[in-house]
Formats: C-alpha cells, sequence, structure tokens
C-alpha cells in the first residue's frame, strides 16, 4: 500500500547542507522511503557543494530545488511563483508537509482549503519572541490539519498546540570507545546561539587548574575567527558520521537537541549553556531535564568539571531513554500524524 502514496516535504535546506532541521528530514525520508513510500523534497537551491541539479536523487529520495536566486525581500515571490507554476505536483501528492515553512504554501492553501497539509515546527526565532512571529505560526497551526513541535517549550513560548511534541532521533554508536582524559566535545554552528564563546572561555578557566584539558570543536560559522588560535582549543570544521566521534571525549559540550540525543547515545554526560529565558526552557522542559547540567555562565560548567560532579547513574538513564529514540521511531510519528489521510 505504500508504494502509492506520494509525500512532499517543504523545507528552506536539505542535505547535503547541514544542520539539524536537514539530518531530521533526511533520516525520516530514508526510513519512510524503505517502507516504500514515494518521497519527494522541495527545498532551495542553497547547497553547499558540487551538485548543480535541480532534479535529481538521494538514496532514493527525490529533491527537487527551487532556483531562488538572491537573498532578499523578493524571494518569497519568487518561491510563490514557482509554487503556482507547479500546484499540480502538490495537488496530486497524498502529503504536504511543512517544515518551517508553511508560507510557502500559503498561496495554495487559500485557493484549496480543503487541501490537508502539515507542519513541523523546529526551533525558535530568536529572543525576544516577536509578537507577530507568535502570531504567524499561529496562523499556520491553524491551517494545519495536524501539526509537531521539535520541544514541549513551544507551548509556553508561542502558544502552541501541537498534535505531537518530539525532540528526533538517533543512531547508536556500533562500539564503545574509551575516551581521552580531560578532553571535551562541542558540536555546533559556531554563533552566540550555541554558546560556543562560553564553552571556549569555560575552557580557558578550566585549563588554569587542568592544563592538558582540551576542547575539540565540531562545526564552523561566525564566531570560528574568534576562537582560532586560542590554546586548548582545537578546531575540526564540519564532518558527518559524528556519532562515532562523541565516545572519544571525556565530556559533551551541546546545547541543541540531536546532539543531545547523539551524546546519550554515547553514554556521556551532557553540559548545555543557555543565554536567555526561551533557551533554558527549550533544555529544562524536557523529559531529561534532571539527566543534564544546564548552566548560563562559564564560570558554572568550569566549576563542575573541576568539582568532577558528574553523576554516572545520570548517564545510564540517558542512555535506556534514548535507545528508545530511534529515526524509525520518529517516522512512526509523522506515519500517526497523516494516518486519517493515508
Amino acid at each position: 500500500m505504500a508504494k502509492n502514496i506520494n509525500i512532499i516535504f517543504l523545507t528552506r535546506s536539505y542535505y547535503p547542507n547541514i544542520g539539524g532541521v536537514e539530518k531530521h528530514i533526511y533520516k525520516i525520508s530514508r526510513v519512510l522511503a524503505k517502507k516504500g513510500y514515494k518521497i519527494t523534497i522541495i527545498t532551495e537551491n542553497t547547497i553547499v557543494g558540487p551538485v548543480n541539479q535541480f532534479d535529481y536523487k538521494i538514496n532514493g529520495v527525490k529533491v527537487i530545488r527551487i532556483p531562488v536566486g538572491r537573498n532578499n525581500w523578493f524571494k518569497k515571490f519568487r518561491i510563490w511563483k514557482w509554487m503556482w507554476n507547479n500546484k499540480e505536483l502538490l495537488f496530486s501528492s497524498d502529503i504536504i508537509h511543512c517544515h518551517d515553512v508553511f508560507y510557502w504554501y500559503l498561496p495554495l492553501s487559500i485557493i484549496n482549503p480543503m487541501k490537508d497539509v502539515f507542519t513541523t515546527f523546529h526551533g525558535y526565532e530568536g529572543y525576544p519572541v516577536k509578537r507577530k512571529v507568535i502570531i504567524y505560526r499561529k496562523i499556520f497551526e491553524y491551517m494545519s490539519t495536524r501539526t509537531i513541535c521539535v520541544g514541549d517549550f513551544m507551548r509556553k513560548w508561542y502558544h502552541a498546540n501541537p498534535t505531537k511534541v518530539i525532540y528526533g532521533g538517533v543512531d547508536l554508536p556500533k562500539k564503545k570507545n574509551i575516551s581521552k582524559k580531560n578532553s571535551a566535545i562541542f558540536i555546533g554552528r559556531l554563533d552566540k546561539h550555541t554558546g560556543i564563546d562560553a564553552y571556549v572561555e569555560a575552557t580557558e578557566l578550566i585549563r588554569k587548574k587542568i592544563p592538558d584539558f582540551t576542547l575539540t570543536v565540531y562545526g564552523d560559522g561566525p564566531f570560528k575567527k574568534l576562537i582560532e588560535g586560542k590554546d586548548g582549543i582545537i578546531l575540526k570544521g564540519f564532518i558527518s558520521n559524528l556519532d562515532s566521534q562523541i565516545q572519544n571525549y571525556e565530556y559533551a559540550f551541546v546545547s541543541r537537541y540531536l546532539s543531545i540525543l547523539e551524546v546519550f547515545g554515547s553514554r556521556r554526560y551532557v553540559y548545555a549553556h543557555y543565554d536567555n529565558p526561551i533557551k533554558r526552557d527549550y533544555l529544562e522542559m524536557t523529559p531529561y531535564k534532571d539527566w543534564i547540567s544546564v548552566f548560563n555562565s562559564p564560570e558554572e560548567l568550569s566549576q563542575e568539571i573541576l568539582s568532577g560532579s558528574r553523576n554516572k547513574k545520570l548517564i545510564g538513564k540517558a542512555y535506556i531513554w534514548v535507545r528508545n529514540q530511534t529515526w524509525e521511531r520518529v517516522a512512526n510519528d509523522y506515519l500517526y500524524l497523516w494516518n486519517k489521510v493515508i
């Protein structure tokens, strides 16, 4: 039955671009494709790399890239024009699912309000939360058949009323590695939202007591130049199969959902930074809030590391929980969302 069902995902960015949303969609698309569903990704052509085609397949998933042109105020009109010109493709599908970009589909939703459309809301747009963003989200939620929120904090900050709340999935490492003593790993984009500056400052404080302590950074971004050349900081850039790297380090400095789940799967402890109230709720309004350390200053983190307060029992609890957070389970959450349509 699945082989006759066509599913379209709309997303601003997709694999091989790197990011949490990109990985989320890539993983569930592969699971659904293996189940026999026909998956099409419609995304912008902002690909990083040598691929020039606008229409091709990645691991059995069809990818169509919209030539959006320059990233300016007129871009949305170019996207709307493309959507209008390809409305038969969308209207003939069984499922249309938007990932943060319901506005792409907005004109078509107005002319065909009976067509089911679903939305996943990923992350947040910054702090303080702007009232117009809350209003837009509520409108898009109302116009969607059902919705998913990645994180329960959205109920509080965006007044969301999702059908499902999820946190992503994980591929568990196939073998256990022994970590290097006095070492930490950071995973994420190098900007103010991931707290990389706080992690680096904490590393500098820790090194005053433990001179051989190192922080290996897997990521890239605008803060790269600020941390290049600092003692104890090893820059690696973005790489694939990061899951297998986490176990090589004693500590994990991460603050995004997918990275946290990957750390749990590697049986390491999470030290997560926040710098505003919404980010704190992002971390603490979770099923695993009691199994991680949440801090908002480099001094707090350095004191925790130096005091050796890591609790191995909490690492065990986090691992038991995360074993069930598979990408298969996330894909099934999507099927549950669509069940009355397909």
